[in-house]
């Protein structure tokens, strides 16, 4: 077993872009082989993993047939994950009348039931290598509705229940716990609240008591917290970063 073999393994999904990205990055610090899943974008996944140090692989966390395959390809490559990142999302927001069945189903295979039958392929190898940690990545949406976004809401609230059936089954040795980052500084978050606009962020920062947007190096260093020694008698809970927005 080379030195590298040697190092615990952690899989992220979602994990070449925003959020994500910054996630993998910090766990190739932490010491660990990452593996990262994408789904889109290729060229651009690739020259992350390669300026980063972590390994792309594209899989349609969406497609159950596709996870298990992906799921089973890594545990032949790497062996069992010490940490299981489940951080894929997407947005399909419309009025509630105007939601197809596609918008909602396609929403929900990816939010709720990828983070399920990804985190069940694992979880036997995880158990039998006697320990890990999943991460669920949540959203504040699944807490406090809005309009115009019911399938994300209903996913990532299922996602917290999710969150807390794992930490009861698979304790005591997997821990799982949902990371719920607030407002954060990515591309994507600037462009659908129009932060670039002076007006559009005044607006935002006047509900956030820490006065900023967060950083997805924030999201990150929770995360850290999450899958080290600190958080070792943490399981089933969420822990929200979003700079007192909300206090739940």
């Amino acid at each position: 077993m080379t030195a590298e073999q040697r190092l615990p393994l952690a899989v992220v999904t979602g994990g070449t872009r925003g959020i994500g990205l910054a996630l993998s990055r910090r766990l190739v610090r932490l010491g660990h082989r990452t593996v990262a899943l994408y789904r889109s974008d290729k060229d651009a996944a690739e020259e992350a993993a390669a300026e980063h140090g972590f390994t792309a692989v594209r899989t349609d966390i969406g497609d159950p047939g596709a996870v298990r395959a992906t799921a089973r390809a890594i545990l032949d490559a790497h062996g069992a994950p010490r940490v299981l990142v489940n951080n894929a999302g997407i947005n399909i927001d419309r009025p509630f009348l105007d939601l197809t069945e596609s918008d909602w189903q396609r929403v929900l295979d990816t939010n709720l039931s990828g983070p399920f039958h990804l985190t069940q392929a694992f979880a036997p190898a995880m158990l039998d290598a006697g320990g890990g940690t999943v991460v669920n990545v949540g959203a504040t949406t699944g807490i406090r509705p809005r309009a115009n976004g019911v399938n994300y809401a209903a996913a990532k609230a299922g996602l917290l229940q999710l969150t807390k059936c794992l930490a009861t089954e698979l304790a005591p040795t997997v821990r799982v716990n949902c990371l719920i980052p607030g407002m954060t500084e990515t591309e994507e978050l600037v462009t659908r609240f129009r932060l670039n606009e002076p007006q559009h962020r005044a607006a935002v920062l006047s509900e956030i008591p820490q006065r900023r947007i967060g950083s997805t190096e924030d999201v990150a260093d929770a995360l850290e917290y999450l899958v080290g020694p600190l958080s070792a008698y943490v399981t089933g809970q969420k822990l929200i970063v979003d700079g007192g927005q909300f206090m739940w």
